[in-house]
C-alpha cells in the first residue's frame, strides 16, 4: 500500500502507521499523519522527540514550559548546529521527506526568511547616495561646477561619463538623481551589455508616459556604452534631441574612438580621473568605521574587525585609482582573517554532534574576538596589481606613444620600462618590433644607417623565438635605438615630396627627355634620352634631374646642421 509506505519512510512504527490509516479512511496520508500528530495513541517515547523535530510542530500533550525551552533553544543556535545534533537516523529521514513528501510539511515563512543571505559586496553596499558623499573628482563636483549648478537649476544636460574603471561613474550618475531638490528627475538604468534597441525604445516610451503623468523627467544611464554599435547608438539620437529623457552614458574607452559623432554633439563629456591614495584610504577607513554596512556586515556582527594603518595605505596605493578593486581587497582580506580565528576557535566536531545543549557562553567565543587583518592578508586579497591595458584600445596607443617619444629623447631607461609595460600587459612583440624598424629611419635614419639593419635582425629574431625569450631581444633594439644619434632628415624629405606631389607641384609635368629610358629606335628618333650625361664619365656634370617647375627645390636637407635638435 503506497500510503503505508509513505508514512514508513517518515518514520512511524508499522502498528501506528495502519492505525492512522484505519482511522482516517486510509486513502489520504496527509490526513494520516495530522492524526498521528494530534492523538498519537500509544506512542513510543523513542520516536517522540524525532516528530518535534522532524515537522516543527507543537503537540498538545506537549508541556508549555518545554515548548519554550525548544524554541528559545531553536532561535539561540545556529542553523548548522542544529542540524548536527539531530540524530543521523532522523538526519537522512528528514532528507527523504523533504524528497518524496516536501508539500506535507513546510517550514514556516519566518524561518526561511531569518536564514535567507543576499550576499551584496561591500563596494555596493556603501556607494554613496548624494554628491556630497562623494570621494574624489573634486574638478566635476566643486561648488560652482557644471554638475552643481544644472542640478540646482533642473537643467540637467546630456553627459559622457569617460574614466577609469572604479572611479565612480555609476555613483555620480545615482547621486545626481538623489542630490536633486525637487522630484522632478526619476533614474533608469541600462547596461549596454545585457540591453540592446528595443529596451531603450522600452525605457523611451514609459519616460513619455510617466511625464505626461507627473511631469517627471527621465535620466536614463547606459552603463558601458561603447559596447552599443554605431546603429545602436544612432536610436538615442531622436530620444535626447527632443528632450524624451535625459542621458547619462559612462564609458571606460576613449569617446572619440568608439562612439559617434551625433552623439558626442549632443552631450557633454566629463573625464573622471584615477582616485589618490588618500581618497581610497578615506573610502577604506569609512568602511571600517560603518557599524551596519561595512565590515562587520561582510564577516558577521559576531566578529569585530581590527585594520592597522598600515593595511589601510597598502590597499590604498596597489589599486591604481580603483574604488572598487580596494574595496573588493579590504573585505577578503577581512574575511580571510575571520576565518582564520573560526578557525582556530571552533569546538571540535565530533563533540559538537553529540551535545543536545549548547553552552552559550562557550558558543559566543567567537563572538568575543578580534579579526586581525595583516599586511599578508591584504597581500593576499590583492595577489597583483592589474595593469591597465587593452591590446585594442586607448591604452595601446598611449603605451606605444611612451615608448617612441622615450626613445626619441634618448632615454633608454624609460624606453625600456615601457616596453616592459606593454609585454606585461601581452601586447604582441611582433608588433612593438615593426614599430622599433619604422623608428630606426624615422628618427635614427641617415645619423646611423645600421639601426635599420638592427630593427630588422630584432623583428626576425622575435619571430623565430616569440615570448617570453624574445624580450631581451627587443629590449638590446629599444636600447641601441634610445642611444643611436638622431636625424630626421629623411622622414622631412619624404614629408616634403608628398606634400609637393599633394599640391600637384609638378605632378602632371612630364618627365623630361633627357631622363626618359629609349629602348626602341621610335623612341630615340622622338628624343627619348637625348642630352643625357652618364655620371660616371662626367663627375663634374651638373645635369638637372627634376622637372623644370620643380627646379631649385630641395627636400633632402643632408647632413643635419645640428643633428640631436631631431
Amino acid at each position: 500500500m503506497e500510503e503505508l509506505q509513505q508514512l514508513l519512510s517518515m518514520g512511524f512504527p508499522d502498528e501506528l502507521a495502519a492505525q492512522a490509516l484505519a482511522a482516517t479512511g486510509g486513502k489520504s496520508t496527509v490526513k494520516a499523519t495530522e492524526w498521528i500528530l494530534t492523538h498519537k495513541p500509544n506512542t513510543n517515547s523513542s520516536f517522540q522527540p524525532k516528530l518535534d523535530r522532524f515537522f516543527h510542530s507543537q503537540s498538545p500533550t506537549t508541556p508549555q514550559s518545554q515548548q519554550e525551552q525548544e524554541q528559545e533553544q531553536d532561535e539561540s543556535t545556529p542553523s548548522s548546529k542544529r542540524l548536527k545534533s539531530l540524530p543521523s537516523t532522523c538526519h537522512s529521514q528528514q532528507q527523504q521527506q523533504q524528497k518524496s513528501s516536501s508539500f506535507f510539511f513546510n517550514r514556516p515563512k519566518t524561518q526561511d526568511k531569518k536564514h535567507t543571505h543576499i550576499h551584496e559586496p561591500l563596494y555596493e553596499r556603501l556607494r554613496p547616495r548624494t554628491l556630497d558623499d562623494v570621494v574624489g573628482q573634486e574638478h566635476l563636483l566643486a561648488t560652482n561646477s557644471l554638475l552643481r549648478s544644472a542640478i540646482q537649476r533642473n537643467r540637467l544636460p546630456s553627459i559622457l561619463f569617460w574614466g577609469p574603471p572604479g572611479t565612480g561613474k555609476t555613483t555620480i550618475a545615482k547621486a545626481i538623481v538623489n542630490s536633486s531638490t525637487s522630484t522632478c528627475y526619476r533614474f533608469v538604468s541600462l547596461s549596454a551589455v545585457t540591453s540592446g534597441v528595443k529596451d531603450v525604445r522600452d525605457a523611451v516610451d514609459e519616460a513619455r508616459k510617466i511625464r505626461v503623468k507627473t511631469n517627471q523627467t527621465t535620466v536614463l544611464f547606459v552603463d558601458e556604452v561603447h559596447r552599443f554599435n554605431k546603429s545602436q547608438q544612432d536610436s538615442f539620437l531622436p530620444f535626447i534631441e527632443d528632450g524624451s529623457i535625459v542621458f547619462i552614458g559612462a564609458t571606460t574607452e576613449n569617446p572619440s574612438f568608439h562612439l559617434i559623432t551625433p552623439l558626442l554633439s549632443r552631450c557633454r563629456v566629463l573625464t573622471l580621473n584615477p582616485l589618490q591614495p588618500h581618497h581610497l584610504a578615506l573610502l577604506i577607513n569609512r568602511a571600517i568605521s560603518d557599524l551596519d554596512k561595512g565590515l562587520m556586515k561582510s564577516v558577521g556582527f559576531e566578529v569585530d574587525v581590527n585594520v592597522s594603518e598600515d593595511v589601510v595605505d597598502f590597499i590604498a596605493n596597489n589599486c591604481d585609482g580603483d574604488a572598487r578593486v580596494a574595496l573588493n581587497a579590504l573585505e577578503i582580506a577581512a574575511v580571510t582573517a575571520a576565518a582564520r580565528i573560526q578557525h582556530v576557535q571552533q569546538p571540535n566536531q565530533k563533540e559538537e554532534q553529540g551535545m543536545d545543549h549548547l553552552n552559550t557562553n562557550e558558543e559566543n567565543k567567537v563572538g568575543s574576538a578580534a579579526a586581525v587583518v595583516t599586511l599578508d592578508d591584504a597581500k593576499e586579497a590583492l595577489q597583483c596589481k592589474h595593469l591597465a591595458y587593452d591590446k585594442a584600445g586607448e591604452e595601446h596607443y598611449n603605451l606605444i606613444s611612451a615608448l617612441h617619444k622615450s626613445m626619441r629623447g634618448s632615454d633608454a631607461n624609460a624606453a625600456i620600462y615601457w616596453l616592459a609595460r606593454m609585454l606585461k600587459g601581452g601586447e604582441e612583440p611582433l608588433y612593438i618590433a615593426r614599430r622599433l624598424i619604422r623608428f630606426a629611419s624615422e628618427d635614427v635614419g641617415l645619423a646611423d644607417p645600421s639601426a635599420l639593419t638592427q630593427a630588422v635582425s630584432c623583428y626576425q629574431a622575435c619571430h623565430f623565438l616569440g615570448m617570453p625569450e624574445c624580450n631581451v631581444i627587443l629590449a638590446q633594439c629599444v636600447a641601441y635605438l634610445a642611444l643611436a644619434p638622431k636625424s630626421v632628415s629623411v622622414y622631412r624629405a619624404i614629408e616634403a615630396a608628398q606634400k609637393a606631389v599633394r599640391e600637384s607641384v609638378g605632378q602632371n609635368e612630364g618627365v623630361p627627355l633627357h631622363l626618359r629610358n629609349a629602348p626602341t629606335k621610335l623612341m630615340k628618333e622622338i628624343g627619348y634620352g637625348k642630352g643625357y650625361i652618364y655620371p660616371p664619365d662626367n663627375p663634374s656634370s651638373t645635369q638637372s634631374y627634376l622637372p623644370p617647375s620643380l627646379q631649385g627645390y630641395k627636400f633632402l636637407d643632408w647632413p643635419d646642421r645640428n643633428p640631436s635638435d631631431g
